[in-house]
């Protein structure tokens, strides 16, 4: 299948815009920083929460616990994956029994991957509660879940992609519209 880019949807700027205003709303709904952890979910979630913990421990003068999560054994369909799927790693600096942990992503679209960020984080211990931070809402939910903190939300079709792009990762800060040729 290929691809073929359509629009720019955030340059460096907006994504910068984006990620305070959900480190704020975080810190806002949770009042404060107490039992407050962020996980991001490999890879590009990752480099987010990284960012929206740097901003909310500037903002609260207190560092929060970032972790980090791959849902590769949890996924609903690792048998249509690799043979040998690659596993990214899992760390959780801090045990998350009574903690408010916000999962961090950087597309919403089907809510599988959420689920299964959600399903390694019970594995885990019992939060108090479970709250999802995404870049892009996408739509097209499968599952009943939607995002706590939301970016930007973009309706596309099924035929169009999301691409975000990352500085850590890919060298470059911009989410991207790609739309089947």
């Amino acid at each position: 299948m290929e691809f073929c880019r359509k629009a720019e949807i955030m340059d460096e700027a907006a994504m910068s815009r984006a990620i305070k205003r959900i480190a704020h709303e975080i810190i806002e709904r949770n009042k404060g920083t107490e039992n407050l952890m962020l996980i991001g979910i490999q890879r590009r979630g990752v480099p987010l929460a990284q960012r929206i913990g740097a901003l909310i421990a500037q903002e609260e003068g207190t560092e929060l616990p970032v972790g980090t999560l791959d849902i590769t054994f949890y996924r609903d369909d690792l048998s249509l994956l690799d043979e040998h799927p690659q596993v990214k790693g899992t760390d959780v600096p801090a045990n998350v029994n009574d903690q408010n942990v916000v999962l961090v992503d950087d597309v919403l679209y089907t809510g599988r991957t959420a689920r299964a960020a959600m399903d390694a984080i019970m594995d885990m211990g019992r939060a108090k509660t479970i709250q999802l931070a995404v870049l892009i809402d996408r739509g097209h939910r499968e599952l009943p879940i939607r995002a706590d903190y939301v970016g930007k939300n973009v309706p596309t079709s099924h035929l169009e992609m999301i691409a975000v792009s990352v500085r850590e990762i890919d060298g470059k800060e911009i989410v991207e519209l790609f739309a089947q040729k």
